[in-house]
């Protein structure tokens, strides 16, 4: 399989085996790579070998990515792998003594990242860098840190250390900040009132200062579906070319590989079907759009419509450790 042609959308996997209709679809379209969930994930044995079908049937150590949080989100579950605190669990810890937070949050990567790598997953979805208020709705409640900015920074950049140092790629989420949202985006669209001034000076800085320490490590970032009503008052984050060209990359100074949050999700439905979903985060400037619900026929769908990775979005990977396999 040739590097090029990449196409700019990362897909998902039905069951734990790889179809041969799946294998068929992913080696026409050529995606960028794929994300797994716990339907994916039956034990090490078996993930393994989902993964290395999925890298051959794209003839190269393609991006294969996951949500391995810790606490409500991990797709590797106990009791087959290891169980792990939510991140606000350090973030609490870091009150009362960060150099103990900072050594235990060392070490819970450290085995997350064995237990990811072992199985070949390259990409973790992780961390959380949204900093939690006391309206932050549950979607995010305990996967964040802390509701002080300095701890987030602290713990979030720590993670990124450890990911980065263990062979597996960091993604912070969900940029520019999810904290203030109320509603679940999984099921309608969050509206965020503040001023850009305030965001600027809390929300968006905690990503700016996270991404300024790491700038020399490869970091994704993967951009909320949340309406910020100063900013842009009718377009979502992940479809908003002002948001991700003002806010993402010119105010918080992100240049590296950023993907959508998942097309599926109910905050999007005014956007039209995934296809056309996908068209608008990519025509926004996300860098590749993400589709988790692993359903073939909206995969065809969308194969037939979304554009190659843009040679912007090549050059974004160049930084990573997948240079060696997507063409400039």
């Amino acid at each position: 399989m040739t590097s090029q042609n990449v196409k700019a959308a990362i897909f998902s996997v039905k069951g734990a085996v790889l179809s041969d209709d799946e294998a068929a679809l992913f080696r026409e379209s050529n995606p960028l790579g794929f994300i797994l969930f716990a339907r994916n994930c039956e034990n090490p044995t078996q993930l393994k070998t989902l993964v290395n079908s999925l890298k051959e049937t794209l003839g190269r150590d393609c991006p294969i990515m996951i949500d391995q949080e810790g606490g409500r989100v991990q797709r590797l579950k106990p009791p087959v792998w290891r169980s792990y605190p939510p991140m606000k669990h350090f973030g609490l810890m870091a009150e009362q003594d960060m150099e103990q937070a900072l050594e235990q949050l060392r070490f819970t990567i450290l085995q997350m990242a064995e237990e990811l790598t072992e199985c070949g997953i390259n990409v973790n979805c992780a961390p959380v860098l949204d900093v939690l208020f006391p309206d932050t709705h549950d979607a995010i409640g305990d996967r964040a840190f802390s509701d002080d900015p300095e701890i987030v920074v602290r713990l979030g950049a720590s993670v990124i250390r450890h990911l980065t140092a263990s062979g597996v790629v960091p993604v912070v989420k969900h940029i520019p900040g999810h904290g203030r949202g109320k509603v679940d985006s999984h099921k309608d669209l969050p509206h965020v009132t503040e001023d850009e001034s305030t965001l600027n000076s809390i929300d968006f800085d905690t990503f700016r200062i996270v991404l300024k320490v790491v700038e020399k490590t490869p970091v994704w970032a993967m951009v909320a579906h949340i309406v910020y009503d100063k900013l842009d008052m009718e377009h979502p984050a992940s479809v908003s070319p002002t948001i991700i060209q003002d806010v993402i990359r010119d105010q918080i100074g992100f240049d590296g590989f950023l993907v959508s949050d998942d097309l599926d999700m109910e905050a999007l439905a005014g956007y039209g079907d995934i296809p056309e979903r996908v068209l608008a985060t990519i025509g926004a400037g996300c860098d590749a759009a993400l589709y988790c619900a692993g359903d073939m026929k909206i995969m065809e769908k969308i194969a037939k419509t979304v554009p190659n990775l843009t040679a912007k979005a090549q050059e974004r990977l160049q930084n990573g450790p997948f240079a060696s396999n997507i063409a400039a």
